[in-house]
């Protein structure tokens, strides 16, 4: 009986930390107002950095929040107020837009920045809990995080507001980046690495060209064309016409498909029985979409054309690894 109220309990608590957290997300929604826009334009004109503030847990999320900027090409570096006021308000410019974060908004640490910020003249966004705190006070925009109350049951631990701060510093990341058009192909400049930056890489990195390209004329034999994928180790060739435009491809499936309807099929020329107006893809696109049309296309290679001409060949292989 005991484990089972304890188990109870347990579940009653958790609950009780998502409902209060997903809500005071969700008041955040009716104060997405003017001045959230005029933040936006703020950062979006910004010639130099977005420096984004913040000590204890508004500390930890402002770190995220900067991270974030920068993943989306914005430039932005975190400054801890308590380094800044000892030699790191170096870092800051004229240029600059600082994101401040303060849930009181009366912060020791960030209120002595104060005069350096307007001294200077670097525009000041804050994202505060209290829009009539010293902190709101002095910034050029203020945006409205309050919560009714914190998911801790002693009303002390800093996490439904906490939550707040991060989502609404998402909300401006993403439209920021929704007013710049960025796109998959911008993202992956900034995340070449892990298996989300092979995802996001292009079609160009991995395509196979050179002898490992063939292509064939369309006049030629198909025994012709078969010595050609052999001696590329591929699993197609590209077939051409006299301006090298790509009018087919021939793969083992043609040849499987072609090898009882005609008996001397290596005597043909390849033209008559090459896949025409094969599936093609640019080399700019992203490896993500080369894998989408494989599946459901379910083939397993694309030539990669520019201007019409076949430049490169990705082969279901090379995507596998």
């Amino acid at each position: 009986m005991r484990q089972r109220k304890e188990k109870t309990d347990l579940l009653k608590r958790a609950k009780e930390v998502l409902r209060i957290e997903s809500e005071a997300i969700a008041c955040l929604i009716d104060r997405v107002n003017d001045d959230f826009v005029d933040a936006i334009r703020m950062i979006d004109r910004c010639k130099g950095r977005i420096v984004v503030t913040g000590i204890g847990k508004p500390g930890i999320i402002g770190r995220k929040i900067s991270a974030t900027l920068a993943s989306i090409g914005i430039p932005s570096l975190f400054l801890h107020p308590a380094e800044a006021i000892h030699g790191d308000l170096g870092m800051v410019t004229k240029e600059d837009v600082i994101l401040a974060l303060s849930n009181s908004g009366e912060t020791e640490e960030l209120i002595r920045l104060i005069s350096f910020i307007k001294e200077v003249g670097t525009k000041l966004i804050s994202l505060t809990g209290n829009t009539r705190s010293t902190l709101a006070v002095h910034s050029d925009i203020t945006l409205d995080v309050h919560v009714k109350e914190e998911a801790c049951p002693l009303g002390l631990a800093p996490t439904a507001s906490s939550t707040a701060v991060l989502a609404m510093g998402d909300a401006l990341a993403l439209a920021v980046a929704d007013k710049r058009g960025f796109k998959a192909e911008d993202y992956a400049r900034y995340h070449p690495g892990g298996s989300l930056g092979k995802r996001l890489r292009k079609v160009e990195d991995i395509m196979r060209t050179g002898r490992d390209n063939p292509i064939v004329h369309e006049k030629k034999l198909v025994s012709e064309v078969l010595l050609a994928i052999t001696g590329a180790r591929a699993g197609c060739a590209s077939i051409v016409d006299d301006e090298g435009r790509l009018v087919g491809i021939f793969t083992d499936g043609d040849l499987r498909r072609h090898i009882e309807e005609h008996p001397d099929l290596l005597r043909l020329k390849v033209r008559e029985v090459m896949t025409s107006m094969p599936i093609t893809i640019g080399k700019g696109k992203l490896v993500q979409e080369a894998m989408r049309i494989i599946k459901e296309k379910r083939i397993d290679e694309i030539p990669v054309v520019q201007d019409g001409k076949p430049i490169g060949l990705i082969d279901v292989q090379d995507l596998l690894k």
